[in-house]
């Protein structure tokens, strides 16, 4: 491998091509083509393994897909490899669960270039403008996507080609290029006559060329196309165009229209200095001004919690493009969300217009709609920009809208105002929390720098919310005995934190300006939004917040939805709504103090027996149960999510296992001990299917703490197997003997046969860890053996299993290889994916040890196919290494090196003692891990 190399490059718009420089490197077919262009056109995104086979195969994939997938993967790696070197800057293809990710710089990739060139030509004036967007234009070197598979589609590459080449041309209108334009886009309206953009471009560049009929004929060949083939007349702008085309008064330049002879009125309020970050939402603002230059409806609401910044980004955006609204910029405060003064009524509103248009006070009309009517026809036709700041409701807005086109209307607000999208077209835009270097730089512009740790530190625990951004910088700068680490230190403590982001003023902290918006809530939201407070739900959903409430699911899911209009929650996902971090604080304020300690006792019995039901249910999905817990009876189908699969559970767990360990930490405060051991023993399936070892543990240790306090030997003895499960998936030997005698002690003294076989199992494995095989052996065999006497399926699977493993720390390969096999056939019958995975790892290795490398092979594809479709992550890494022993066994020196690098990337931190021998196989070749 060379030392270094250059970074490559990637064609998509045309062939696509890996380029070493300008040189084309071959890659391979079409669906090696195929797979590179996938992954660049979400360059730095994971894109999954199930979506690359859609892709490349549609409905009908080969059953060797994965492997074909696995393979060319590889491929490109090695041509990465060789073109680049270790370049420090070079691409890579890692692999991502659910599938792979190609990192590189977007620029390399000819598609995202083109896409920086036109977001840079828009803030440039027309000469440098064009010329950026000529040369993004040259990046297309034929059809794009050209020898890929025909299932590989990406119409959204035309759609930009489209847009560079109409930018270009209108940046070309503005320098003055008529004649040379009409050679371009004669043609191409020839081929497209329905093409109404490009038709408008080439009616001016007739028109100012001094071909005004030609214009004119032209309009009227595209409208009769239109009618043909539509059945309607062309769209507003290219009507407008023919109207001034017609009337001979088409302006030279397009981005402005000639200005009234009176001044422009102009009633912006003075903008922040600077503005952190909102770059994509600044890109939306400009993109809905194009929308009313273009002559469509512009109507946009900016909506998000309290202290997101709403106001501060309209008023920075409209001053810096107040160019664009040459007919002046209206602008009122609606006081929607005012805690001293009512919301002001659209008359109020309507006269301060008219004042600011130039009417007399005597002039305005006494009633509303007159008022309405004479402020429509005032800036009908006009180029204006209306903002709408802090409204209440559509009602209070819709008067106010400018009519028709070429105008713009912003309106802010903390509800999102879903009415004015049915009524008026609106467009939705959610703030939400600043990047975290945007949210440093603000508190800096205030305060200065404090090093790089505090101020991160700072911004972390303002929530990146800039209303406490602002607080803290504030805060800082006005005291020079503050330091920023008193002020962490003081935010660092969740119970003063919101005291800390309080200012002066009654109206203006953090606290407050959430408190309004939940004065605004209906009653009944208003009650269930507090019960979430209770057990400081990370995020929530219908079925979490009727359990919670004590109402049906279908009320849950309206207030849920209230809740995230009025933005203090935020709708992350299907039926899953999240609380800002300080709303959070903010609401465990409210229930501390205004619900009683029996409504609060009432929530938290509610929430765990929600979670003990549930998480029985999606366990059983999951893994084969030992244990004699069953809640399956506690709630009924209507109160329970659906979970009719390994993946319901699967996801179920994932979205609630934050909310779970939150309700066990409530319960275990509340002393409710009994409750807390079950539900550590119904959600310890979860983290023995996918182990972490940090959370893992501290569940288990509060679950065996709750079951020794409350002196139930069913729990300790089910807890103690539990503690000793950890230890054995991470081959932790200390405590773990000693843990399994005395759950087999316990088993023993209640007289339950089944625990102690399920003991003894635990008590075997034990003795394999810490290298005492014999014993180990003898004591699994013995449950073996009793399991067949009682035709206990779930736990023969896991005697033979771990008997298996025994016997192959041994040496006794061929009796392992028997019980391996016996105990893989049961772990298909009872479809535990998990354990099949163990099996499937476990005869791999042992096919290994006898020389049968193809078997061997076989079987930890098959393993690793399968924790990547079920996201068995560390069971994936432990599969790698296996797989990089094998691949190495047969002298693919390569491959085993690729599998070594994608075991440590996953295990360095989730296994540390497995890592510390990955890195020694990848030393044994040569490679500094």
């Amino acid at each position: 491998m060379a030392e270094s190399g250059s970074p490559a490059r990637f064609q998509l718009l045309g062939p696509v091509r890996l380029l070493d420089g300008d040189r084309p490197v071959p890659v391979g077919g079409p669906g090696v083509r195929g797979l590179l262009a996938l992954l660049a056109l979400k360059v730095n995104k994971v894109v999954a393994l199930d979506e690359i086979i859609d892709a490349l195969w549609g409905h009908d994939p080969p059953a060797t897909a994965r492997t074909i997938v696995h393979g060319n993967v590889s491929h490109l790696r090695r041509v990465l490899r060789d073109i680049q070197g270790d370049h420090p800057r070079g691409a890579r293809i890692l692999t991502a669960p659910p599938g792979y990710q190609l990192t590189v710089e977007p620029d390399r990739i000819d598609v995202h270039r083109a896409r920086s060139l036109l977001e840079r030509a828009s803030a440039e004036e027309p000469d440098k403008a064009s010329e950026l967007l000529a040369e993004a234009l040259s990046l297309w070197q034929g059809p794009a996507l050209a020898g890929v598979p025909g299932s590989v589609r990406a119409p959204e590459l035309e759609d930009l080609r489209l847009a560079v080449h109409g930018a270009r041309v209108d940046a070309d209108l503005e320098l003055g290029r008529h004649a040379e334009l009409i050679v371009e886009l004669s043609p191409l309206v020839r081929a497209a006559p329905l093409a109404e953009r490009t038709a408008g471009q080439l009616m001016r560049a007739l028109y100012h060329a001094g071909r005004r009929g030609d214009a004119l004929e032209l309009y009227r060949t595209v409208s009769r196309a239109t009618l043909r083939t539509l059945g309607v007349e062309p769209g507003a702008d290219l009507r407008w165009l023919h109207e001034r085309v017609l009337n001979d008064d088409l302006p030279v330049k397009v981005v402005a229209e000639p200005k009234p002879e009176t001044a422009p009125v102009q009633q912006l309020p003075p903008a922040v200095p600077n503005l952190a970050g909102r770059e994509a939402d600044l890109a939306w603002l400009d993109e809905l001004a194009e929308r009313a230059e273009a002559g469509e409806t512009a109507v946009g609401v900016v909506t998000g919690t309290a202290g997101i910044g709403k106001s501060s980004l309209v008023v920075w955006w409209a001053h810096r493009a107040a160019r664009r609204f040459p007919d002046g910029i209206l602008f009122a405060a609606l006081r929607g969300f005012d805690p001293q003064h009512p919301p002001l009524e659209p008359a109020e509103l309507l006269t301060q217009f008219l004042l600011g248009l130039g009417v007399p006070a005597e002039g305005v009309p006494e009633q509303v709609h007159e008022r309405v009517a004479l402020y429509r026809s005032m800036i009908a036709g006009r180029r204006m920009l209306v903002i709408l700041d802090n409204a209440r409701s559509a009602e209070q807005v819709r008067p106010l809208l400018p009519p028709g086109s070429r105008s713009m209307a912003l309106v802010t607000s903390r509800s999102r105002l879903d009415g004015l999208a049915v009524s008026n077209a609106a467009k939705l835009r959610v703030l939400g929390t600043l990047a975290p270097g945007d949210a440093v730089r603000l508190i800096e512009e205030l305060a200065g720098p404090a090093g790089y740790d505090l101020n991160h530190a700072l911004a972390r625990l303002c929530g990146y919310l800039p209303l406490a951004l602002r607080i803290a910088g504030a805060r800082l700068a006005a005291s020079a005995q503050w330091s920023a680490q008193d002020l962490v230190d003081e935010l660092g403590n969740e119970r003063t934190r919101l005291a800390a982001l309080d200012v002066e003023g009654p109206d203006d902290g953090v606290r407050a300006a959430f408190d309004v918006s939940f004065r605004g809530l209906p009653s009944e939201v208003a009650d269930t939004f507090l019960r979430l407070g209770v057990v400081q739900c990370v995020s929530a959903g219908s079925h979490l917040t009727a359990a919670i409430g004590g109402i049906t699911v279908a009320e849950a899911r309206r207030h849920l939805r209230v809740l995230a209009a009025h933005n203090l929650l935020a709708e992350t996902g299907r039926d899953a709504f999240v609380p800002h971090d300080l709303v959070r604080l903010f609401l465990r304020e409210l229930a501390e103090n205004e619900l009683d300690e029996a409504d609060r006792e009432a929530v938290l019995s509610r929430s765990v027996r929600f979670y003990q039901a549930v998480g029985d249910r999606a366990r059983r999905k999951m893994l084969r149960i030992v244990d004699p817990l069953d809640f399956t009876g506690v709630l009924t189908d209507a109160q329970t999510p659906p979970i009719g699969s390994f993946d319901d559970a699967q996801d179920w767990f994932t979205s609630e296992w934050e909310n779970l360990l939150e309700v066990l930490e409530a319960a275990r405060a509340a002393g409710r001990h009994d409750d807390v051991w079950r539900l550590a023993r119904v959600a310890h399936t979860y983290r023995a299917v996918y182990p972490l070892l940090d959370e893992w543990t501290r569940l288990v240790e509060i679950g065996l703490e709750a079951a020794e306090r409350s002196g139930d030997v069913l729990g300790r003895c089910w807890m103690l197997i539990s503690r000793c499960a950890i230890a054995l998936t991470f081959e932790l030997p200390q405590g773990c003997l000693a843990d399994a005698e005395r759950a087999l002690e316990l088993a023993s003294a209640i007289g339950d046969s089944r625990l102690m076989v399920s003991a003894n199992i635990h008590l075997g494995s034990a003795l394999t860890l810490l290298g005492r095989y014999d014993e180990a052996i003898r004591t699994l065999r013995q449950a073996v053996e009793e399991t067949e006497r009682t035709g206990d399926l779930e736990l023969r699977g896991q005697a033979l299993n771990n008997c298996a493993e025994a016997e192959k720390r041994a040496g006794r390969f061929i009796e392992a290889i028997g019980h391996q096999v016996a105990s893989l056939e049961i772990d298909r019958t009872l479809g535990d994916d998990s354990y099949v995975v163990v099996s499937l790892n476990n005869l791999a290795e042992l096919s290994m040890r006898i020389g049968e490398l193809a078997a061997a092979e076989r079987y930890v594809w098959e393993a690793v196919d399968l924790t990547i479709s079920r996201r068995f992550v560390l069971q994936e890494g432990v599969l790698r290494l296996t797989l990089g022993r094998v691949l190495r066994a047969g002298s693919d020196v390569d491959g085993a090196r690729e599998q070594f690098a994608l075991a440590l990337k996953i295990l360095a931190d989730a296994n540390p003692k497995l890592a510390g021998l990955v890195r020694a196989e990848l030393t044994d070749l040569g490679e500094s891990p």
